[in-house]
């Protein structure tokens, strides 16, 4: 029952925060405008309340509990987590508008459904420090996926000669691009570490379990290092570099939550 109620009071804390973001982007010129400081407040008590609730449910004498439900509320948990951080130097706090609610649903479906795939304490530290740098990995890859469709909404007001509603509120478009390729080139780096780390000290990388995740991240991969390449020698911006990031992040998210969810959601195997 504590469980389920902290549960409740996290999700409407995101909720709130997620609210109070929409109100600004999309309020009239005249409206009251929600300060900078209470979203910010509320983010981190639901952030608190959240990292309270995967304590409870995936750390235990059996070790660690990352079953699909719990491994998706982790990753929303380190994304937020990125996010407030970010959000103290940059004005990155409107990603929040679609990362808060996607937080509250993760912990909405962790607190109604159990789910048990146990990483054993004795798990050895390269295979911890994979999962970590996946798990980092994903997380700002999905920051800079969620950055390119405000920019893509913000591209299109612009090229419509539409400059008004919420896009007025977002940063120009130069730094919205700026932020969205340091997210990219600092996912890279930690998908570049992660993979490193996958092949150079795990031994099951490629078994037939684990094939199309390993080939479904390499092509995540490759997407991403293109796009960065594409940048550094072409200029490559715009609807381009909107283009290669979600498509990016389509395959990352498939090799990861996809793959996990067919283990253990359909073939009931450990994922």
């Amino acid at each position: 029952m504590t469980h389920t109620l902290i549960a409740i009071v996290a999700i409407l804390c995101y909720s709130a925060a997620a609210a109070l973001i929409g109100i600004r982007l999309f309020r009239k010129t005249d409206g009251w405008t929600p300060q900078r400081p209470l979203m910010l407040g509320l983010m981190f008590v639901g952030l608190m309340l959240h990292s309270w609730l995967l304590w409870d449910s995936i750390f235990s004498h059996a070790g660690l509990n990352l079953g699909f439900y719990n491994a998706l509320a982790l990753t929303t948990w380190t994304i937020i987590t990125l996010l407030l951080v970010s959000s103290l130097t940059k004005p990155v706090e409107n990603l929040g508008l679609l990362l808060l609610p996607a937080a509250a649903l993760s912990l909405a479906l962790e607190a109604s459904f159990a789910d048990v795939d146990f990483m054993r304490p004795t798990a050895d530290w390269p295979l911890k420090i994979h999962v970590l740098l996946s798990m980092l990995a994903y997380s700002l890859l999905t920051l800079a996926a969620v950055q390119a469709v405000l920019l893509a909404v913000q591209d299109s007001h612009l090229r419509s000669r539409h400059p008004g509603g919420f896009v007025r509120t977002l940063p120009p478009l130069q730094t919205m691009e700026s932020l969205l390729f340091e997210m990219i080139t600092a996912g890279f780096v930690l998908l570049t570490l992660a993979l490193l780390s996958g092949f150079a000290f795990l031994e099951n990388m490629l078994a037939q379990h684990l094939v199309h995740k390993t080939v479904l991240s390499v092509l995540a991969w490759l997407m991403f290092g293109g796009l960065l390449i594409g940048r550094f020698r072409k200029g490559w911006r715009g609807r381009t570099a909107i283009g290669w990031t979600l498509g990016g992040f389509v395959v990352l998210i498939l090799a990861y939550f996809g793959s996990k969810a067919v283990l253990e959601l359909v073939l009931q195997r450990a994922g």
